[in-house]
């Protein structure tokens, strides 16, 4: 049932998304996830009728934070097998965020990342990799950091597990044109045209997908970063078009090739920013991404190996071969 349709929702929406837009203009502070859900709860209890209300499914605010919440805790860890009890509840609330015009954005945001879940369920039921000692980052205002002992495979192990789980998988909706359009971007700004594949990997090439942290886009632009590469937030949203993303995103990777010299650092850094990763090579005297990858967050020891597993399914090529941008 069309809640939009029934009840003019489409009114409220444009009210809080103008609300959404104003507050990241002036203080960078963005609607969060749970925000959106109790607000439409909240005014679908005053405005719409009992039986429409009833009808429509179960989407309780608390889960969806609770959810989101750990799901974050989980990511930013160092375990990648952590990851994997977070499967279950993902597979219960994407459907209901699907299923709510005003939720779709995170339902494409939380399709994208369903492969980080299935393949962390995969590796927990792989025999246990050599202990590997690494230090989390300590908690605001504690000065140490407790040493944890982790089990995650070696970054040729996930290598190979990620070049199965997206090998044969057909394209996504509306890659094949965003494909095409934006290569000459990559082209440019002398930039291998193959990452254009990072799209797939970051959004499933839909552009309107947000994460509750607040990124959005095909290249999933946090707004700081956006308007340091150039992209407006107001009064439209560049982070939801496609040629000014893919540009911005294009100079981002240039500028992290100049700084780390290595295209799986510079996705490294893409995912867990420049300053984690600068860190860890100092502090393991490291020059390549295989000797950190260990002692990365979650999401990134994942996020590099599946960004080099889909540029081989759809160009052939991985991170180490391509090209270095040109001057």
């Amino acid at each position: 049932m069309d809640l939009l349709k029934l009840c003019g929702l489409a009114g409220f929406m444009t009210a809080l998304a103008g609300a959404g837009a104003l507050r990241a203009q002036t203080n960078d502070d963005v609607i969060t996830l749970p925000e959106v859900v109790q607000g439409v709860q909240q005014w679908a209890q005053q405005n719409v009728d009992t039986n429409v209300l009833a009808a429509l499914p179960a989407l309780d605010p608390a889960v969806v934070d609770r959810f989101y919440n750990e799901f974050q805790e989980r990511m930013g860890g160092n375990v990648v097998v952590d990851v994997a009890a977070l499967r279950d509840t993902a597979r219960t609330v994407l459907p209901l965020l699907a299923s709510r015009p005003e939720t779709q954005p995170y339902a494409s945001w939380l399709k994208a990342q369903m492969d980080y879940l299935d393949v962390a369920e995969e590796i927990r039921e792989l025999p246990p990799a050599p202990p590997l000692v690494i230090t989390n980052a300590p908690a605001r205002g504690a000065t140490n950091a407790a040493p944890v002992v982790a089990r995650n495979p070696p970054p040729q192990e996930e290598r190979e597990l990620w070049r199965r789980q997206v090998t044969g998988r057909p394209l996504p909706a509306g890659a094949g044109a965003y494909v095409a359009e934006l290569k000459p971007v990559f082209v440019a700004q002398n930039v291998p045209p193959e990452l254009v594949w990072v799209a797939e990997v970051e959004s499933s090439f839909d552009r309107e997908a947000q994460s509750p942290a607040g990124a959005v886009g095909l290249f999933q632009f946090m707004p700081e970063t956006a308007r340091r590469f150039g992209l407006s937030l107001w009064p439209r949203d560049q982070r939801m078009q496609a040629v000014p993303s893919a540009r911005a995103a294009a100079e981002y990777f240039k500028y992290l090739f100049d700084r780390f010299q290595d295209w799986r650092l510079v996705m490294a850094a893409y995912n867990a920013g420049e300053g984690t990763v600068e860190r860890l090579l100092a502090r393991e005297s490291a020059h390549s991404y295989d000797a950190i990858a260990g002692h990365l967050p979650a999401e990134t020891q994942m996020y590099v190996p599946r960004i080099e597993a889909v540029l081989q399914e759809r160009e052939g090529a991985g991170l180490e071969g391509l090209a270095r941008p040109g001057i």
